[in-house]
């Protein structure tokens, strides 16, 4: 299949040419990566766009769960939902489980859903490689909704979003000791921490929770981008399906009011230049990474080990040999 009908395929909401394309950009193939350049050129003069929704999370805090069961409440509004879901790499071996598909039977068998799994393969933030150009195709196959779940809260979760409308923290109830376990960095960035579980005997504990997320909110600097009122932590509980209409109204009302306020495109235009600043930097990586640099990289790495240079001076002798000291 040639880029050009491929390309068609994906415009015409093709499930299975998404899911071939998403391959095709995840590859490292220089040939596939000139391939996929040519398809995601192609699909931008549609300049079609979906709203991104990053979502991160404690593990065991139920992000599959509450993905299945919001997809499932956006489905029954009438949209398209697309779920790219990023499973954490072994370090030793390099696999993954790509378990996420079979945490969520139900959204799985709606043909208004497609569901992504994907090795983060060690990248930082919590996030694939490829995952913003996954999440461009899915808005050229006229998505409407784009969940991004990352591997689990971390220092550099972040960088999810870095490709996101709005970015959901979600949490599980819990004490004080928690809320001080939290990262400052995810705190700031997130738009809506939503503390999930909220049902049963964890109810009255998740309320307390609640209000503890609220008042530390308070405390943060007021962010250019938000209304009043914003960002703001809410209840809700994905197995019983509560709080996610209330969830859903709160970032229709943040979407609107950014949009007419201008800082929807802004920050879609700071996002683009972000990537191209990632794009250049991993590129110029990748041109470092040959037979004869590691070579020597373990010679010095090496010597390093023996004592025989400090990491300082070695890296300095690296840089010198690269022409960039």
């Amino acid at each position: 299949m040639n880029i050009e009908e491929l390309s068609q395929k994906i415009l015409n909401g093709d499930r299975r040419a998404l899911a071939r394309a998403i391959t095709l950009v995840e590859s490292g193939r220089s040939d596939h990566r000139e391939q996929a350049s040519a398809l995601l050129a192609d699909l931008a003069t549609h300049r079609r766009q979906a709203l991104r929704i990053g979502l991160s999370g404690t593990p065991g805090v139920g992000k599959s769960t509450f993905i299945e069961s919001f997809g499932m409440f956006l489905i029954a509004q009438g949209l398209r939902v697309a779920v790219l879901a990023v499973d954490p790499s072994s370090a030793r071996s390099g696999g993954s489980i790509l378990g996420d598909k079979t945490r969520m039977e139900r959204l799985t068998r709606e043909r208004a859903a497609f569901i992504r799994p994907s090795p983060s393969q060690s990248h930082l933030g919590g996030v694939a490689r490829r995952s913003r150009e996954g999440v461009a195709l899915c808005e050229a196959a006229g998505f409407d909704v784009v969940l991004i779940e990352t591997v689990g809260v971390g220092q550099s979760e972040t960088v999810v979003a870095e490709m996101s409308d709005l970015f959901l923290l979600l949490l599980a109830p819990a004490g004080g000791d928690e809320l001080q376990g939290v990262k400052r960095g995810i705190m700031e960035m997130a738009d809506l921490i939503l503390v999930n579980k909220a049902d049963g005997a964890l109810k009255p504990v998740a309320t307390r929770t609640c209000a503890d997320y609220a008042g530390a909110l308070r405390l943060l600097r007021k962010r250019p981008q938000d209304p009043e009122g914003y960002p703001k932590a809410m209840m809700v509980s994905a197995i019983e399906e509560q709080g996610l209409s209330d969830a859903w109204d709160e970032m229709q009302t943040l979407t609107s009011w950014r949009r007419e306020n201008g800082h929807w495109d802004q920050r879609r235009a700071d996002q683009a230049q972000y990537w191209f600043d990632q794009e250049v930097r991993q590129a110029l990586l990748a041109k470092l990474d040959t037979s004869a640099v590691r070579g020597r990289m373990a010679e010095l790495a090496a010597n390093v080990a023996a004592g025989e240079q400090s990491p300082s001076a070695a890296a300095q002798v690296m840089l010198a040999e690269l022409g960039a000291s």
